[in-house]
């Protein structure tokens, strides 16, 4: 058996175990993971300063070393959002639906888990926490593979949880990590359609495309995010600063950041001016057309066909003067990756157009898109951000890693 190979079957063999442990089981195994991250805290940091250093030698941008990093405060997060899954309701065995047929058969809809899931993403130690955790209580094994940037700190981190998982008696083996960083690795897992029952990519647009193009397990494609804010004619202005401030400059590393500002032309020459200073305490660099060059002076750097359908994920924007919403519409319609877009507005007219025709996960009005969140939705912490239909579309929590059984009761019927 391959590398691979070895990993999927004793997914497969521990998978058994989470899909029929009891509530109560998973909760503990999940609450001994949060206690273990805790009390290894120095050892997970020590792990990630390897990483870290790596990183600095080769020259990884400061808004991607965030992150990466891992300190105290962020191991206390990671382990306070394990206890939050701990809270929520568990998915396996609710009855969605259920009817009683003519013949008498009895017909019910329950949820069950996936099986054995597949994560593959950037580097971002925390979803090594999260994505595990998703699984475990959604009744699902797990297999993990990080990117190299952060090898050190994932393989501390599974370490971890697997022992806890262990000091639960529950198998160390429904959390692994792919300790193999090469293309080839990667590639294997993407072919691992016997014992992976799903594949989620977590990063960029260019890890996901990689993956979609590759995979002959399902794929759930997640994360690219291509986001923007358009500020209407009808906008309170300092609302629309706000809130575009928030979009970009929050934490502008992360896929719900938005990339490109659209502004509505009669209100550029009192919007953009403000914006800018705004952006100006991060030093944004703006790629602007002809009227934001014009109005905002040599600062800008003339916007490419390239820039509006780049993901930047650091402090960097592309910004586009436009005539009406529907030109706004139709340019996220064009770039968009479908992930989240806002508008901002005083008119129902125009906040009702933008929501009936832009077509993406998550659709704002008056509100940063860095709200589209797991947690922030009231889902816990989240494997991803779904931007396709099937089979979840938005912040996938736990629901979206279970999938529907049809379970049918007779007493004695033929056809």
């Amino acid at each position: 058996m391959t590398y691979m190979e070895t990993l999927g079957a004793k997914a497969k063999a521990a998978s058994q175990a989470a899909a029929c442990a009891g509530t109560q089981q998973k909760n503990d195994a999940l609450r001994a993971i949060s206690e273990a991250l805790l009390a290894q805290t120095e050892r997970i940091i020590r792990a990630n300063q390897e990483d870290m250093e790596a990183a600095v030698r080769n020259g990884m941008s400061t808004a991607m070393q965030d992150r990466l990093r891992l300190d105290e405060t962020r191991i206390r997060n990671i382990a306070a959002a394990v206890l939050k899954v701990v809270a929520l309701p568990d998915p396996v065995g609710e009855e969605i639906a259920g009817w009683l047929r003519p013949n008498g058969l009895r017909i019910r809809q329950v949820r069950v888990p996936l099986g054995v899931v597949g994560i593959i993403f950037e580097s971002r130690p925390n979803v090594t926490v999260d994505a595990a955790v998703l699984c475990l209580k959604a009744g699902n094994a797990v297999i993990l593979r990080g990117g190299k940037e952060a090898i050190h700190s994932n393989t501390c981190l599974a370490q971890v949880m697997r022992e806890a998982l262990e000091s639960v008696g529950m198998p160390a083996d429904l959390v692994q990590l792919v300790e193999k960083t090469d293309r080839e690795t990667a590639a294997d897992m993407m072919q691992l359609k016997a014992y992976l029952d799903v594949l989620i990519p977590r990063g960029g647009a260019g890890l996901i495309q990689a993956v979609v193009r590759q995979a002959t397990v399902p794929v759930i494609e997640t994360g690219a995010g291509n986001c923007h804010v358009y500020v209407d004619d009808c906008a309170d202005l300092s609302m629309a600063v706000a809130i575009t401030d928030n979009a970009k400059t929050q934490r502008p590393s992360v896929c719900n950041a938005i990339e490109t500002l659209l502004v509505h032309r009669d209100i550029a020459p009192d919007f953009l001016p403000a914006v800018a200073e705004a952006f100006a305490v991060h030093a944004v660099q703006i790629h602007g057309d002809e009227t934001v060059q014009k109005i905002l002076g040599d600062g800008v750097v003339p916007v490419t066909e390239e820039d509006y359908a780049t993901e930047y994920n650091d402090y960097q924007i592309a910004v586009r003067v436009v005539d009406s919403v529907e030109q706004a519409v139709d340019h996220i319609r064009q770039y968009s990756t479908r992930h989240s877009e806002c508008i901002v507005t005083e008119s129902m007219e125009h906040a009702e157009y933008f929501l009936n025709h832009v077509d993406s996960a998550a659709v704002y009005v008056n509100a940063s898109t860095r709200f589209t969140d797991g947690e922030e939705f009231g889902f816990g912490a989240e494997i991803g951000i779904s931007t396709q239909k099937l089979h979840a579309r938005g912040p996938m929590g736990l629901n979206a890693l279970t999938t529907i059984q049809y379970r049918i009761t007779g007493n004695g019927q033929v056809r």
